[in-house]
């Protein structure tokens, strides 16, 4: 399912993916590959490529926003002050549209909460917030001191530099092995023959600045026996700092004998005051130095290969060339090892003549650092143990891999600040100034889950849309393809995000949370509450006074469809349905407003029970509780599921369009001005026709998903079916999206798009479809048995293969190829869902309820919450 903001993945796969691209490891598509490249030119940027030893360009300084800040000016000057009201109806219509596209929910802001303030949110300040490149650190604010590391790396005779995570280095194996996702992290990278080990740890001590003091530590070992010249087995490892805000940066001084700490360099910032960095290594090192002065922080790893390659040619070594430009403020600083360990340490709030400046050094490296780091670690397999209690249930090959899994996932949460680039009527191109994007993550710090989940909902806009993917700033932008950058206000995701609030709902009335914990969770709801009502209702009807922006509604009440499918496409065997997060799952073969998606249906039962329960549980808005809890009825009633979507024959649901079985795609003659050219184009062999869409996978299960049949129902028998034939659905590795009985079964979508949901495996949804098997395996009723069976086997197998292609490949992968002995393909490292593996292994699943029988529920009790002394700590 593709996800808004893409934070999961560290690497820059994720436009492509979410697009139905994948970027396989062992095979990348060409058509991923072009795009990519081809927006690398445009914007005169990209990734980093060999080391070439010639004179390069200067670098350029790229002001951007100005000219979209004044066009917003000017719009919303015109707007308060009437002058819309004097032009033509169209003319105004279309201007307040442009206006509600760019402007926020007029609500208060989740993120202005006491409970976001204070400890909460210094605590957060620093972190590994740079999840696409290998180590990157930078702060909670949008001009933020930066910190990375790069290094050259040796393939195939050619020098390479390392910074950003990319399929095409070809790393063995790169990944978190520990993260606590606040204050504590290790990560283990091999790149041919080099051994690199990274650990992050932060400290608030006596004499900190604001956010505390951080500390890196950088073991690297090589081991390129093949290479017998001194300047092949020397390792070049590069840490820079940099500071967003174009303040300079002060360079240290050189480097002493002694084997006391090093001044790298220092300077200020408005948030922490004065700061130092300092490195400290036993070894012999010998350090090199540059600084430039530059806002293009997504041109780092340019400055760095052009600074290297210009004094290479000069003087054969591949040594930064010991130069600073005037006022620079990014400085670089190169160590040249074979085998070393180093200790850099960032002190905030500092001043020369600190007493404690020598001691905060001190105990953020050296022996004292091993100490430290030693017991954050196992501070961090205790609670991964005592949280997820996975006694008796994985063997300790699974659980390394289990926490590998959610330090992936912690060290994967990004911090980006920048415009959405939104898709307006011709003659309007306005950027949105979104609010800072934070990836979401799971259940292992509650205050994290909220702090994430509300700078999501902050997003809204005044008509309650979130644009789908959060490209927000320049590094973002420069790993997207030009192409998928525009955000369209009648596309969005799926509201994934109930799922996440329902389980701080759940846990409040299962007594997971202290009283304290549970306070906080009840005014987050509180304050979330008119920000999820916008958001389901941008779901659910059209606003009165403008044109239809993003209503999902079907013809018939109940029933809805995703908008943004392309009905005069001509290149797609199936056109793509990307806002429904199933990219190229068939659908209707010819689109249009009859259709009836059965998944977006189950969606909108979700996120009704949930809004119904938040405001039973608040005593909200009584007519909007009303309205919520006839909707919740309507959308729950199976009978009415079964009109719509169900096929009687094989117990499966199906879509309802406009549709024919009878196309392909065949390769015409195409004149193109004074040429012929050959094209891949669709050719229909019959006339569509209003019908149920016969492909049964994923979205043929979604009611049985999310619970909404009955346990004693024969519906639920076919379904257990449905999963359980090899011949459908059932493989020893996962349930495949797609059944092999489909006529699109593995079939390429245009000449460069691959089967990409048309039957792979997907941990998400095969998380969702065990979780309902474990729901049904506990639920009175003839089918309890064997949904327990299949239960055990399908759990069994998932975790069987994400173990075992860990082992073999180093990395969590984006999807598992139902062919091929379950093999990761897609994109890696791809934590995001499949680190889903954690739950499984706990059984640690949503709550699942039919809303005519339990909704509102969930929050019952917990009317007494704030007044109950009881303390329960979370399991």
């Amino acid at each position: 399912m593709t996800g808004g903001g893409g934070g999961s993945t560290r690497r820059a796969a994720a436009a492509t993916r979410s697009r139905g691209r994948p970027s396989d490891a062992s095979e990348p598509e060409p058509d991923a590959r072009r795009a990519a490249a081809a927006a690398a030119r445009r914007r005169g940027r990209g990734d980093h490529g060999p080391l070439r030893l010639m004179d390069v360009s200067p670098r350029a300084v790229v002001f951007l926003g100005i000219a979209s800040f004044a066009l917003m000016s000017v719009a919303f000057v015109a707007y308060t002050s009437g002058w819309w009201e004097e032009v033509e109806r169209e003319g105004a219509a279309t201007l307040r549209t442009v206006m509600r596209s760019v402007t926020p929910l007029p609500a208060p802001r989740m993120m202005d909460l006491p409970q976001f303030q204070g400890d909460h949110k210094e605590s957060l300040y620093w972190g590994t917030y740079r999840p696409n490149v290998y180590l990157g650190i930078r702060s909670r604010t949008p001009l933020s001191l930066i910190a990375g590391l790069m290094w050259i790396g040796l393939k195939n005779g050619q020098y390479f530099l390392r910074h950003v995570c990319q399929d095409s280095d070809e790393l063995s194996t790169y990944g978190w092995t520990a993260h606590n996702g606040r204050d504590y992290g290790h990560q283990v990278l091999v790149d041919h023959g080099l051994f690199l080990t990274t650990s992050f740890l932060k400290e608030k001590g006596e004499g900190s600045g604001y956010g505390g003091d951080w500390a890196v530590r950088l073991d690297a070992n090589s081991e390129r026996s093949s290479i017998s010249d001194a300047q092949g087995s020397t390792t070049h490892l590069f840490f820079y700092i940099a500071d967003e805000s174009g303040k300079s940066i002060t360079m240290g001084s050189h480097v002493p004998s002694s084997k006391g700490p090093v001044l790298l360099g220092s300077g200020s910032h408005d948030e922490i005051g004065d700061w130092e960095l300092y490195l400290r290594s036993e070894d012999n090192l010998e350090i090199h130095r540059a600084g430039f002065k530059s806002m293009s922080m997504h041109n780092l790893s340019d400055l760095v290969q052009q600074a290297v390659a210009t004094n290479a040619m000069h003087t054969g070594n591949l040594n930064l060339p010991d130069m600073t430009e005037d006022s620079s403020n990014i400085m670089i600083y190169q160590v040249s090892i074979k085998t070393a360990q180093i200790d850099i340490v960032f002190l905030s709030g500092s001043a020369s003549k600190n007493p404690m400046i020598e001691e905060r050094i001190s105990k953020l490296t050296g022996p004292m650092l091993s100490a430290r780091l030693e017991s954050k670690q196992k501070e961090f397999e205790e609670r991964y143990d005592q949280i997820f209690n996975l006694n008796n249930k994985i063997d300790s090959k699974e659980l390394s891999v289990g926490r590998a899994a959610l330090s992936n996932l912690l060290g994967g949460v990004g911090y980006f600040f920048g415009q959405s680039k939104i898709a307006l009527p011709k003659g309007f191109t306005v950027s949105f100034r979104a609010s800072p994007g934070i990836s979401s993550r799971g259940r292992w710090d509650v205050h994290i889950s909220m702090d994430i989940i509300g700078h999501w909902l902050d997003l809204l806009n005044s008509d309650g849309w979130i644009p789908r993917e959060q490209i927000l700033g320049a590094e973002a932008l420069s790993k997207v393809p030009e192409e998928f950058v525009l955000q369209y206000p009648s596309n969005g995701n799926p509201p994934t995000l109930f799922l996440a609030i329902r389980d701080l709902a759940s846990g409040i009335h299962a007594k997971q949370f202290s009283d304290g914990e549970a306070e906080k969770i009840s005014t987050f709801l509180e304050r979330a509450y008119i920000r999820l009502n916008s958001w389901f209702q941008w779901f659910n009807s059209t606003q009165s006074v403008l044109p239809p922006l993003a209503h999902f509604v079907g013809k018939h009440e109940g029933t809805f469809y995703w908008h943004g499918r392309d009905n005069m496409t001509t290149r797609e065997l199936n056109p793509k349905t990307l806002t429904s997060g199933l990219d190229d799952y068939p659908r209707a073969s010819h689109p249009n407003d009859e259709e009836r998606h059965v998944d977006l249906r189950c969606w909108m039962l979700l996120a009704t029970n949930c809004i119904r329960s938040i405001a039973e549980f608040l005593k909200m808005d009584s007519a909007l509780e009303k309205d919520y809890y006839k909707m919740s009825n309507q959308l729950s009633d199976f009978g009415t599921l079964n009109k719509w979507h169900l096929d009687d024959k094989s117990g499966a649901y199906f879509d309802y369009g406009n549709h024919t079985e009878k196309v392909r795609l065949r390769w015409y003659d195409v004149q193109d001005k004074d040429t012929m050219r050959r094209e891949l184009l669709r050719e229909t062999l019959q006339p569509p026709q209003l019908r149920l869409v016969p492909h049964v996978g994923y979205v043929s299960l979604f009611p049985f998903m999310m619970g909404a049949i009955p346990p004693e129902s024969w519906v639920l028998e076919k379904q257990l079916d449905l999963i359980s034939n090899t011949s459908i659905l059932w493989t020893d590795y996962g349930l495949r999206s797609l059944s092999r009985t489909s006529s699109i079964y593995m079939k390429r979508n245009t000449e460069h798009d691959p089967p990409y949901w048309r039957g792979a495996i997907w941990i998400n949804m095969n998380y969702m479809i065990l979780s309902a098997l474990h729901h049904y395996s506990h639920e009175d009723g003839p089918y309890k048995g064997r949904a327990g069976e299949l239960y055990d086997k399908l759990r069994s197998n998932l975790i069987r293969n994400i173990v075992k292609n860990y082992h073999e490949t180093g990395f969590f992968w984006e999807n598992f190829d139902q062919k091929n002995k379950g093999k990761g393909k897609g994109a890696r490292s791809f934590t995001g869902w499949t680190s889903l593996v954690v739950l499984i292994m706990a059984e640690s699943y949503p709550t699942l309820q039919r809303a005519h029988d339990q909704a509102g529920s969930d929050l019952s009790y917990s009317n007494n919450v704030r007044r109950e002394a009881a303390t329960v700590v979370r399991s």
